[in-house]
């Protein structure tokens, strides 16, 4: 069976990172965002971004000892159970398909919104026969959308900052009812700035696409780690602008945006061209996304923890095409059925579980050597990571997670035993 091979430099691993974070969640997270937490939405980005950054630290080092693909799934495997790790790649799997969902819609609501829902199912048919094509495409892809994207975007930033009219000034604002923005079943009061913050980490966890692709790094141990940390950085930055310019230009009229970004701006020509941005960078993020559940998926196959088929790697373009359909299949479904409110809360509880197996691997590799893993192929990297900061992410995730609505919590909960159940059942076999 053919395998996948290391194609993919710090450059390209940056830029798959870059894609997969600014995207849907830059044009759009701030909006329900600003409904649960108002004038607090800073601190709620500070939150978000501090999970994020403990989460990128764990996932660097785990990702220098297991430079394989799969992420949390492998490292969760290895470090704590197989049972575990099957929690943290089923969580990844069921989260990053709502995500992608979200994302489309998202894209295709600043095209075509009468007809979003189809246009998201047909655009992510599309991408995954990109990313079917192999990696070096979806690499380009995603490098050529990010450069013209942060192009558009610093054009905003910088008319907001001259204090140029705004699109509500010129009549060119993108008005939704606020009921189509926000989120059922969401706490309220001082607890929204919590559920903010779950919110708002949607827009931050591309970062985990760079660990999944492990098996198509050259030098994993050294590419990784740079790649993770200066892809969070960029966003870091770029976010705390979108979050001043968004709140402070708009004000309350942010909650019944249906394109902050572009509302920043009353220019007709780069309103059309940012409303263009917001579905261009949904793309490449989406991009990311199938790629990273692709081999997701692929590397639970090999452990026998889904079918075997979704395993199979096309010679010809060394992509796992059977997990890339399997994959884009459910997107579909997902986007068919779910509005995107929900299918973002859902997919940020996913998420989150998903790191808080991650942290618990960290903790438990934590201070021993590499040959003491349970995985014989762990290399014996330096462990630079202070014991502090998994035990912070772990409480920090499940925080974040008790506070999001808890249709979401519940329905990922319910999920996860199916998911267990399932597992056992199979190995019984």
């Amino acid at each position: 069976m053919a395998t996948l091979e290391r194609r993919i430099g710090i450059p390209g691993a940056i830029m798959i990172g870059l894609g997969s974070m600014i995207g849907a969640g830059l044009f759009f997270v701030w909006v329900p965002a600003w409904q649960l937490a108002g004038e607090w939405l800073w601190l709620a980005l500070l939150l978000a971004g501090t999970v994020a950054t403990l989460n990128a630290m764990s996932t660097a080092q785990l990702a220098m000892r297991h430079p394989v693909s799969g992420g949390a799934y492998a490292y969760g495997r290895a470090e704590v159970s197989p049972a575990v790790g099957f929690a943290a790649g089923w969580m990844f799997l069921t989260g990053k398909t709502a995500s992608a969902g979200a994302i489309a819609l998202i894209a295709a609501r600043h095209v075509w919104p009468d007809g979003a829902p189809w246009l998201a199912a047909a655009l992510i048919a599309v991408l995954a026969l990109v990313n079917g094509s192999g990696i070096r495409s979806t690499v380009r892809v995603t490098s050529a959308i990010v450069s013209v994207v942060l192009v558009l975007v610093m054009a905003a930033l910088v008319w907001s900052a001259l204090g140029l009219p705004t699109a509500s000034a010129t009549g060119l604002e993108t008005v939704a009812p606020v009921e189509a923005n926000r989120v059922d079943a969401a706490l309220t009061g001082p607890l929204g700035v919590l559920t903010a913050a779950g919110m708002l980490f949607f827009a931050f966890a591309g970062y985990a696409r760079m660990a999944t692709l492990g098996d198509e790094v050259r030098d994993p141990v050294r590419t990784l780690p740079r790649a993770i940390a200066a892809g969070l950085a960029i966003v870091l930055v770029l976010y705390g602008l979108v979050a001043w310019a968004t709140t402070g230009r708009l004000g309350d009229a942010l909650a019944g945006s249906a394109a902050p970004v572009a509302d920043l701006v009353g220019e007709r020509w780069l309103h059309v061209a940012l409303l263009g941005a917001a579905a261009l960078a949904s793309v490449g993020s989406l991009t990311g996304i199938l790629a990273g559940l692709s081999r997701t998926g692929l590397a639970m196959a090999r452990g026998n923890d889904l079918p075997g088929p979704l395993a199979y790697v096309w010679p010809r373009t060394k992509a796992p095409v059977v997990a890339e359909a399997a994959t884009a299949a459910a997107a579909i479904a997902g986007v068919l059925l779910l509005p995107v409110g929900q299918l973002v809360a859902f997919s940020s509880t996913c998420v989150l579980t998903y790191y808080a197996v991650a942290h618990l691997s960290a903790i438990r590799g934590a201070g021993r050597p590499a040959e003491a893993s349970a995985d014989p192929d762990a290399r014996p990297v330096r462990w630079w990571l202070p014991r502090w900061v998994p035990f912070a992410g772990l409480a920090l995730c499940a925080l974040l997670v008790v506070t999001l609505p808890w249709i979401g919590v519940v329905a990922a909960a319910v999920w996860l035993a199916l998911g267990l159940a399932s597992r056992g059942l199979l190995r019984r076999r």
